[in-house]
């Protein structure tokens, strides 16, 4: 081969590598090298690279460089650079998807995203535990429904996620919410077992094209029930079924989908539960991918502000502007010091506030700041915003 010809196959390389990280119009190639985004950026700082410097290399076809750099594996995936950039650029997406193109080059990937992978194939669940225990939450019920999983013509599904399903820090969400619909007379049903991990994890590590079976699976077993309201606790599992399953499966799926924090507010404004007053000052942490991603910032501090007694005190970085709690994008799994680091500086921007409470509306949130809160020794709560109604609900029982 010529030199010239050589010449020519490194510049069709470095082409098709640019241009497969370019999810949008709105190209690599038009960065302007700003640093917004490496500002913006939660980890930016344990980054071999930072993220302006690795758009440059990019510019530059320095492939190899860029796939053997940790800087994508480190990114949160929590959108705070792509909502600042100027230029337009999905700075996030790109970082996703030099995760996909370094899988699909067989490159060495962090040992838990490898895991991660392996125990959805296996189990449907990113632990790898037996999925037929999805319900295990369930069992502290004080009232437990005789159909808790696969009922038919329920008005609500709840998609209860992975990590409500098995992480105990995490199941007094699903326990909370499932005791609110009982007293709103929502009748209400799970998938139970036959619930399958969304597939989000595997999407932000790279595996998109395992996100097909996932999402033809859950979506038909939803349309079986026939369900009227799919709710999600969780905002990953939310953003995941609102916005990337029409890739997946295209047309109506027959259902409203609805984050929890959505149907909650419903439920108030339609007076069909009562709060009673809870004594509280709290401040709202806006998770990313319900936040940023997904637009919903009103939801969840209207149901604040309609408890009486609680007193909502925003963080210095709130709504398009919040600091990620760290726990994104699988690098809880693959770095947790730096997933830890992370949230120690949301926490602190929490205790500015004097609050006692720490409210979000997704589960991985609430892990994330209360093991956070727990190893700092800080004075302060994570909760839930269902787990927060709930006890307002339970206050206006006490108060008859």
């Amino acid at each position: 081969m010529t030199g010239e010809s050589l010449d020519l196959t490194k510049v069709m390389v470095d082409r098709a590598f640019a241009q497969a990280l370019t999810p949008t119009d709105a190209s690599l190639r038009t960065c302007i090298q700003c640093g917004t985004c490496s500002a913006s950026c939660p980890s930016a700082y344990a980054m071999d690279y930072s993220p302006r410097m690795l758009w440059r290399m990019i510019q530059l076809g320095l492939k190899d460089e860029v796939l053997n750099s940790r800087t994508f594996w480190l990114c949160t995936q929590c959108h705070a650079c792509t909502v600042r950039c100027p230029r337009g650029i999905v700075t996030g997406e790109a970082m996703r998807k030099l995760r996909e193109w370094a899988m699909a080059e067989g490159l060495e990937a962090p040992e838990a995203i490898l895991r991660l992978r392996d125990s959805v194939a296996a189990q449907y669940n990113i632990l790898g535990e037996d999925n037929a225990g999805r319900l295990i939450w369930s069992e502290n019920l004080e009232e437990r429904p005789e159909q808790l999983a696969g009922k038919r013509g329920a008005e609500v599904l709840l998609y209860v996620g992975c990590v409500s399903a098995f992480f105990p820090m995490a199941y007094s969400i699903p326990q909370s919410l499932v005791q609110i619909l009982s007293r709103a007379g929502v009748d209400y049903t799970t998938l139970g077992g036959e619930e399958w991990c969304c597939g989000y994890p595997l999407y932000g590590a790279g595996m998109e094209e395992q996100m097909t079976e996932l999402a033809q699976h859950n979506i038909q077993r939803a349309q079986e029930l026939g369900v009227k309201t799919l709710v999600s606790t969780c905002s990953s599992c939310y953003h995941t079924w609102r916005h990337l399953y029409p890739k997946y499966v295209e047309g109506d799926y027959g259902f409203e989908i609805l984050h929890a924090s959505q149907y909650l507010a419903r439920l108030i404004e339609e007076e069909r539960i009562k709060l009673g007053e809870v004594e509280m000052v709290v401040t709202y942490h806006d998770p990313c991918d319900l936040g940023r991603k997904s637009g919903v910032f009103d939801a969840p501090r209207f149901i604040i502000e309609s408890i009486p007694g609680v007193t909502l005190v925003e963080m210095a970085n709130n709504r398009e502007n919040a600091l990620c709690c760290g726990g994104g994008g699988d690098v809880a799994m693959a770095e947790a010091d730096l997933s830890e680091a992370i949230a120690e500086r949301r926490l602190a921007q929490a205790v500015a506030t004097e609050a006692k409470a720490i409210i979000s509306a997704c589960q991985q949130c609430k892990r994330t700041l209360q093991q956070a809160a727990r190893k700092t020794r800080t004075r302060i709560r994570a909760l839930d915003v269902t787990e927060l109604v709930w006890r307002a609900m339970e206050a206006a029982e006490t108060d008859k």
